[in-house]
């Protein structure tokens, strides 16, 4: 099967390639790229006018299956990601029962080669049962093809665990990513502590319960050389933290959701049940210092969190209702609405934030265009003009923080492995 896409906008980050040019994908592969590609293909995509970029990638998301598919599952959390322009997920741990041995690991992944729309990945837990205590099967899972380990949904409390952690797992070259929210502070609220906590009536969790989190683990893996990931940072003073580690060398990463770059705590003036996430939504000044870590590295990904309920959950009071909302069929609209068209970011950027550098620091073969590699591929056209409207998600949930928002830029086709999955919003036909 050949696919010749025509006359596109080849934005790849990975060759700092940006140029009008053909790209000829065969047997799942790209198999080259170049000016007026001539090869007779099965089929001739013409992306006049439209960015052809590297399948985009979503390293923090819930398909919350085995065991929550009242809220999703693999088949409407994948079809979700492949409406939203994401050619590839990684799961979340925090399942029931928890992902924390190598059996559940090789279900997963089956299940999705099987069923899925797009490439899953899966992140097993650091301990057992996400309880902080004793070390989940971290090599076993290692072996199954777990892309990294995390507790998320917890702080892992205990230093010695996580010490422990991050030694063992260097063994297996791979990744902690660490919800990094000091516990007690972070249940003592149930939005950002500031201003409008205040004048709501609503206990806040301070920003120093990241703070202080991320800096024990930054100086875990400063002592351990084990390379962390710190998951949906929300605070500038963690920001801060991080950028002082990678100064010094520290092998540690970081990335932000799309809502903590996007949203302030504002937008929980209303009560809604939408804005509830952990980390809460943060003032602007925090929002500010994500933006300026995103620019100048500090941030090295873009990300979801696409954390689906079930809409019984959420239609509850505010300090009541589970911390999560859907987020893979906004991610790109608002991102390309709130960064690029405000020529605040470049398509270049975005494009490695949400493609290139998720895929380089989890080691994954993908992110990049170049002959022989997968053909993942998103096609955007940024002048798509369209409103968030939930009743046509895909996704189990139907909440969003954004529901209604007007957008400028979408994705308009999703390749995986050089075949469609979605086209104009809709999600083909395994």
């Amino acid at each position: 099967m050949k696919t010749l896409i025509k006359n596109g906008r080849i934005v790849d980050p990975s060759q700092e390639l940006d140029a009008v040019m053909d790209l000829l994908v065969e047997d799942g592969v790209v198999a080259k790229l170049g000016k007026n590609i001539k090869e007779a293909a099965d089929e001739v995509f013409d992306a006049k006018g439209l960015v052809v970029a590297p399948g985009f990638i979503d390293v923090h998301t819930h398909l919350r299956e085995p065991g929550l598919e009242a809220k999703e599952d693999i088949v409407t959390g994948t079809a979700a990601a492949a409406a939203g322009g994401i050619t590839r997920v990684a799961c979340m741990p925090n399942t029931k029962p928890v992902v924390d041995n190598s059996i559940i690991v090789s279900g997963i992944k089956q299940r999705a080669a099987e069923e899925g729309f797009v490439h899953v990945e899966v992140i097993g837990a650091i301990s057992k049962g996400e309880q902080g205590k004793e070390l989940a099967e971290m090599g076993d899972m290692a072996q199954a093809g777990a892309m990294a380990f995390s507790d998320d949904g917890h702080y892992v409390d205990s230093a010695r665990t996580m010490t422990l952690a991050a030694k063992y797992i260097t063994a297996f070259d791979k990744t902690l990513i660490c919800h990094d929210i000091e516990t007690e502070l972070n249940h003592e609220g149930f939005m950002h502590e500031g201003v409008v906590s205040a004048r709501m009536g609503v206990p806040g969790v301070p920003a120093i319960a990241e703070d202080i989190a991320v800096a024990r683990d930054a100086i875990i893996a400063e002592y351990t050389g084990a390379h962390v990931h710190i998951a949906h940072v929300a605070s500038g003073g963690a920001i801060d933290i991080i950028r002082a580690a990678k100064a010094k060398g520290v092998n540690i990463t970081c990335e932000a959701t799309v809502h903590h770059l996007t949203l302030t705590d504002e937008a929980c003036s209303s009560y809604s049940t939408a804005t509830r996430v952990s980390p809460p939504l943060r003032s602007r000044e925090h929002v500010e210092a994500l933006r300026r870590g995103l620019k100048d590295g500090t941030i090295d990904a873009i990300v979801t969190d696409h954390a689906p309920h079930a809409d019984e959950e959420k239609d509850v009071e505010f300090r009541k209702a589970p911390n999560g909302f859907c987020g893979l069929e906004t991610s790109i609209g608002v991102i390309l609405t709130e960064l690029f068209q405000t020529k605040l970011f470049t398509i270049n950027e975005i494009v490695a934030k949400m493609s290139t550098n998720p895929a380089n620091i989890f080691a994954l073969n993908a992110g990049s265009l170049k002959v022989g590699k997968n053909a993942d591929i998103t096609i955007i056209d940024l002048d798509k003009e369209w409103t968030v409207n939930s009743a046509e998600f895909y996704t189990r949930s139907k909440l969003t923080p954004f529901e209604g928002k007007h957008c400028k830029g979408k994705a308009v086709a999703t390749m995986v492995d050089g075949k469609f999955v979605m086209r104009d919003g809709v999600v083909c036909k395994r």
